[in-house]
């Protein structure tokens, strides 16, 4: 959320377009990212005719299937209902970060009576780009994942990352190392550390500038979030020319197309957390690994295509001003 708004407010202002915290009488439309416990000047601004779009990413769901605690469920829990109310009772609008999402949002919660879009978020293709000169290690395979947070019921998608390195090592032949940008506590990696067999690289949460050098410094980036609804560490690493593999949940089939990187079946149901095709993954990823350069070239060619800052803002401006 924090990423998506420095990136939004950025690319307004140099379109010399005012941005506002507040919902004061001055705004000509107000964008909801997700929701906000300050309802009451969100119903006022509806009530004199502002118009208020919602953007929706994914719901809450991992803690309805694994035990994270009676705190973080509450949490979810409050979040998805505040999410839902301003959907069905205040947004005039909705716009969702994929067409997974929508469909998500409508399964779960109905079909809103306002009028829906979807817009993929973007990234700033100057900033997110390939290196001139390849950099990265020539001893080791780098395989990526970025997350927000490793904990609170999404560690299977580290588990995923770890087995998929380790297949490619062993069956596959590929010296392999695993870095891991996000954040995890000491014991959790210390339990991790205790029964991986491949070399783990951990940098904790890192700043935002710090990434596309991450990304240019890997071979290949997997999506471990399940079921993510529009996942901003994949089009950050397309555009930096650092191809993708990925199970078939979310919206990932949206988002990586072609040889942009590989995106396979899940081989069990992701809603269920059932054990997912590892060698099927690790099938795909050698594909990669095999040709780096057309796929870089293709990971870059699909964000340059889609997946720009400048569409995505264009894509909000239609929502938010248009009729």
């Amino acid at each position: 959320m924090a990423s998506f708004r420095f990136k939004f407010e950025s690319g307004l202002k140099a379109r010399g377009i005012k941005v506002t915290h507040s919902p004061d009488e001055s705004s000509d439309a107000i964008l909801v990212i997700a929701g906000t416990k300050n309802l009451l000047p969100l119903w006022k601004a509806r009530r004199r005719g502002v118009r208020i779009v919602q953007r929706l990413d994914g719901i809450n769901w991992i803690h309805r299937k694994r035990n994270t605690g009676l705190k973080h469920f509450a949490r979810a829990e409050y979040g998805n209902f505040i999410l839902s109310l301003i959907r069905s009772r205040i947004a005039t609008r909705i716009l969702y970060q994929s067409e997974f999402s929508r469909r998500w949002w409508d399964d779960w919660y109905g079909k809103p009576n306002q009028q829906t879009f979807v817009v993929h978020n973007g990234v700033d293709l100057n900033v997110y780009r390939p290196n001139d000169s390849d950099k990265r290690s020539a001893e080791r395979f780098r395989l990526l994942i970025v997350e927000g947070n490793l904990g609170g019921g999404y560690d299977m998608g580290l588990d995923n990352a770890i087995q998929l390195a380790e297949t490619l090592s062993q069956n596959c032949k590929f010296p392999m190392e695993l870095m891991v940008v996000g954040k995890i506590s000491d014991e959790h990696k210390t339990a991790v550390e205790s029964k991986a067999h491949i070399p783990i690289l951990w940098t904790g949460p890192v700043p935002r500038e710090q990434i596309p050098e991450i990304d240019r410094s890997a071979h290949l980036l997997f999506s471990a979030d399940l079921n993510a609804a529009c996942p901003n560490s994949v089009i950050e690493a397309m555009a930096c020319g650092l191809p993708v593999v990925a199970f078939d949940t979310g919206a990932l089939n949206e988002l990586v197309p072609g040889d942009s990187g590989r995106v396979v079946p899940y081989g069990g149901d992701p809603w269920k957390l059932d054990p997912p095709d590892i060698p099927a993954l690790a099938k795909a990823a050698a594909e990669i690994l095999n040709d780096p350069s057309r796929f870089r070239k293709a990971a870059r060619a699909r964000a340059e295509n889609a997946l720009g800052l400048d569409k995505m803002i264009d894509g909000y401006l239609k929502v938010l001003l248009e009729d």
